[in-house]
C-alpha cells in the first residue's frame, strides 16, 4: 500500500513537471509568434500606402505620355483681304502715296485635351525682310480639341519703307507687291495643374498683292510650334 501511494506521488510530480515544461515552451514560443504578427502588420501598414503612390505615380506618368501629352496647336490662313487705295507713285520726285491695310484671320486648332490659353500676340508685315507694319492680337482661350479665329489688321506704314523705296517703287509700277505677315501667339498648356507647357505658335505667310486690283492673288502659309 505505501509503495503504491510512493508511486501515485512520483506520478503526480512528472506530471506537473510536464505541465510546467510545456507552459515554458508556450511561454517561449508566443513572445515569437506576437512579433511575427508585429512585423507583418507593421509591414503591411508600411507598404500598402506605398503600393498606392506607385500606383498613382504609373497612372500618371501613362496620362501623361499619351491622353496629356502635349501636341502643337496648329494655324491656318482662312482670310486675307486688302483695304484701302492702290499705291500711286508722283515721278519724278518719286512720291508715294499709299493707303493700304491687310486684313487677316487665322484659325488656331488645339488637339489637346485641356485648353490653351494664349496671351496678347503680335503680327508684323514684312516687305524685302524689313518690318513695315504691325498689329496686336488679343488674349484669349482656344478649348480642348477645339479651335478659335482671330482675327487682325495690319497697315502700311510708309514712313518704314524708307530703306527699301526704289524697290517698293518698282514693284508698284510693276504692278505686284510681294509681302510676308508673321504672327507669334505666345501661350501656356496647363494638365491638372502639374503639367504646365509654354508654346509659342508662329505663322508664316506670303502675300501677292495685286497693286491696281487691290486684292491678293496668292498666298501661302506655313507654321511651326516652339516648346
Amino acid at each position: 500500500m505505501y509503495q503504491k501511494m510512493k508511486e501515485n506521488k512520483n506520478e503526480h510530480e512528472q506530471n506537473q513537471n510536464q505541465n510546467q515544461s510545456q507552459d515554458q515552451d508556450q511561454n517561449h514560443i508566443l513572445p515569437n509568434d506576437m512579433k511575427r504578427k508585429r512585423k507583418r502588420r507593421c509591414l503591411m501598414a508600411l507598404g500598402i500606402p506605398l503600393i498606392l503612390i506607385f500606383l498613382l505615380f504609373i497612372i500618371i506618368l501613362i496620362l501623361a505620355l499619351t491622353v496629356f501629352k502635349t501636341k502643337s496647336p496648329k494655324t491656318t490662313l482662312v482670310s486675307a483681304s486688302l483695304d484701302g487705295v492702290a499705291p500711286s507713285v508722283s515721278l519724278p520726285s518719286a512720291q508715294i502715296e499709299l493707303n493700304i491695310t491687310v486684313d487677316l484671320k487665322i484659325l488656331v486648332k488645339n488637339p489637346n485635351h485641356v485648353s490653351f490659353k494664349h496671351g496678347q500676340g503680335k503680327s508684323y508685315l514684312l516687305y524685302e525682310g524689313n518690318q513695315v507694319g504691325e498689329a496686336d492680337i488679343y488674349p484669349g482661350k482656344v478649348p480642348a480639341t477645339g479651335s478659335a479665329t482671330l482675327p487682325y489688321r495690319l497697315t502700311l506704314e510708309a514712313d518704314k519703307l524708307a530703306s527699301n523705296l526704289t524697290g517698293f517703287i518698282t514693284d508698284v509700277i510693276g504692278g505686284q507687291l510681294v509681302m510676308q505677315a508673321d504672327t507669334r501667339i505666345p501661350g501656356r498648356i496647363n494638365f491638372l495643374g502639374i503639367f504646365k507647357k509654354h508654346v509659342v505658335v508662329v505663322s508664316e505667310c506670303q502675300l501677292q498683292i495685286a497693286v491696281l486690283d487691290m486684292n491678293i492673288t496668292d498666298k501661302a502659309c506655313k507654321d511651326k510650334t516652339k516648346f
